[in-house]
C-alpha cells in the first residue's frame, strides 16, 4: 500500500486552547505563592505587552476601534458573550460570565485566587504608553463576569 503523507501549515486548522486557562490559573496560583502579587502582575504585564504588542500598536495608530475588534474577535472565538459599546472617547466591556473561568468550572481546574488580574493588569498593560486608561468597574470571581471600561485619559 502507499503511502500517503498529508501536508498542512499552523494556518489551515483551527487553533483553540481551552486549556490553556487551566495551565495560566496553576501559574498564577505558583507565581503568587513564590513571588506575591507583585509577581503576578509582573508576570501578567510583561505577557500582555509582548503577546499584544500589535493590539498596543492599534490602540496607538487606531484608538479604541482596536481594542472593539479584539475582544469581538476574542469572545466570538471563546464562544463567551459580550456586550461592547463604544464611542469617540470610550469602550465598555460587559461579560456576564467568562468563557475561560466557565471552561475551568466545568473540568474541575482550580481558578486562581487572582485570576482577575488577568483583566486588571492586561489592561493596564495594554494602555500603557497609549493615551487610554482603563478600570476594572466590576469583577466577580465566581462566574468571571466583569466590566471593563476603556477610556481616553484627560491632558
Amino acid at each position: 500500500m502507499a503511502k500517503r503523507v498529508m501536508r498542512r501549515t499552523a494556518g489551515e486548522g483551527l487553533y483553540y486552547h481551552p486549556d490553556f486557562h487551566g495551565a495560566l490559573s496553576a501559574s498564577l496560583d505558583y507565581l503568587e505563592r513564590h513571588y506575591g502579587v507583585e509577581g503576578v502582575r509582573e508576570f501578567l504585564r510583561r505577557f500582555a505587552r509582548a503577546c499584544y504588542a500589535p493590539l498596543v500598536a492599534g490602540l496607538q495608530e487606531r484608538g479604541l476601534v482596536a481594542l472593539e475588534e479584539h475582544f469581538r474577535e476574542v469572545y466570538r472565538f471563546e464562544g463567551g458573550e459580550a456586550q461592547i459599546t463604544r464611542t469617540e472617547e470610550t469602550l465598555v466591556v460587559k461579560v456576564r460570565a467568562c468563557p475561560a473561568v466557565q471552561h475551568m468550572r466545568r473540568r474541575g481546574y482550580p481558578v486562581a485566587h487572582l485570576w482577575g488580574e488577568t483583566l486588571r493588569t492586561v489592561g493596564e498593560a495594554l494602555c500603557e504608553g497609549t493615551p487610554y486608561a482603563v478600570e476594572l468597574c466590576v469583577y466577580d470571581p465566581e462566574g468571571g463576569g466583569s466590566i471593563e471600561c476603556f477610556y481616553r485619559r484627560r491632558r
